[in-house]
């Protein structure tokens, strides 16, 4: 791929076909009877939801869950009206309304958001369908299990309010051995029982991606991986069974032999040897890459058919990085004209680790500024 290819600033090419691969992988591990459904918020971590969401929709996906109600109601315009779509993060007070009108689920945490779902969108009766979220040990959003406990009181407020799904997140999912996992899958196996005395048709969803690979007993009726669908490994430490996604190359903006020692980037505190070769890259940390793997990131050299492996220099820039190209030969340099920050040989967790971080916040900080191609 030639410099010209790249659009000037760079290029990320998703592969739709390995979400659609990596979708049906995840589907195929799930108990008899549980569905598959899809996270696709923050513009479905980053790669954008209009491109994947119609391809998990052709892949045999009809549960969708976003963040927010306008993500809601921009996935709602982009898919079938066969499609259940879920708010992760319920309802705002006084849009209740607004929620109900696009055909969308929101997820409530607390008696009062039931109480004011009902007040907003119900009949004499019945109110449009919600979901319920308890806290089994995530401590984030969700219902704690003395609330509830005082919801069971008023199985009438449950009735009307039109509890369609109850679900909570698991904390430690990524982590098979860890104690927390059958502490919480205990707690929300009493959530869901007690629920299901009052209301029996109410369905329950409790696995994320690494979820889904802790078995079984784990699945429920719907299962709602997110990152593992974009190629982030759902068992950290072992071989990532997901196909890659994303691939990012960038064009080389300068290469520099160095005649005398110096110091490299903001700080100085890169530092370069004299007869060392450096290559300056498109793509900072306005463009998600993170300041924090400053020193420890890597990236793969491309010259002609060749990839070589080379590190980062010195602290990354808000426009470019700056990489050591010393282990290339004066031919390889030659032919040098692109970069491969991420891709088969350079992971978004293997970004993420260099960063300090994980692969999810690699994929949703990917700026605006590469081209994108969707395959």
């Amino acid at each position: 791929m030639s410099v010209l290819e790249l659009e000037h600033e760079g290029l990320l090419t998703v592969d739709l076909g390995a979400i659609a691969d990596n979708y049906t992988w995840l589907r195929a591990r799930l108990a008899d009877g549980c569905r598959c459904a899809a996270v696709v918020k923050a513009d479905a971590y980053g790669l954008g939801v209009s491109q994947v969401a119609p391809v998990l929709y052709r892949s045999g996906c009809r549960d969708f869950f976003v963040a927010t109600l306008a993500e809601g109601e921009e996935l709602r315009a982009l898919l079938p009206a066969d499609t259940t779509i879920y708010v992760l993060t319920g309802i705002r007070p006084g849009c209740e309304q607004r929620c109900a009108a696009a055909n969308l689920i929101p997820v409530l945490v607390s008696t009062e958001q039931l109480r004011q779902w009902c007040v907003h969108t119900g009949t004499d009766t019945r109110a449009a369908p919600c979901a319920l979220k308890v806290d089994t040990g995530m401590t984030r959003l969700g219902m704690g299990a003395d609330e509830f406990a005082r919801l069971l009181q008023a199985p009438e407020l449950l009735t009307r309010a039109n509890v369609q799904l109850i679900l909570s997140h698991l904390a430690c999912a990524d982590e098979p051995e860890h104690p927390q996992n059958p502490a919480q899958l205990a707690a929300f196996n009493e959530f869901v029982s007690a629920l299901r005395r009052i209301s029996p048709p109410v369905q329950a969803s409790f696995s994320n991606s690494s979820g889904i690979c802790l078995g079984d007993a784990y699945h429920f009726d719907l299962a709602r991986p997110g990152s593992a669908l974009y190629g982030i490994n759902p068992l950290p430490g072992s071989d990532n069974p997901m196909r890659p996604v994303v691939n990012l190359r960038v064009p080389v903006l300068q290469q520099r032999e160095i005649t005398r020692d110096c110091a490299v980037g903001y700080g100085a505190t890169g530092s370069a040897a004299a007869g060392s070769w450096l290559a300056v890259v498109r793509g900072g940390y306005a463009d998600g890459m993170l300041r924090t793997q400053s020193g420890r990131g890597r990236a793969i050299a491309i010259a002609g058919d060749e990839k070589i492996a080379v590190s980062m220099l010195g602290r990354v820039s808000m426009d470019t990085c700056v990489f050591d190209i010393s282990a290339l030969s004066a031919a390889q340099r030659a032919q040098l004209e692109v970069f491969e920050l991420l891709g088969d040989d350079w992971t978004v967790d293997d970004m993420g680790a260099a960063a300090g971080t994980i692969g999810y916040e690699i994929l949703t900080s990917l700026g605006r500024r590469y081209g994108r191609r969707y395959r």
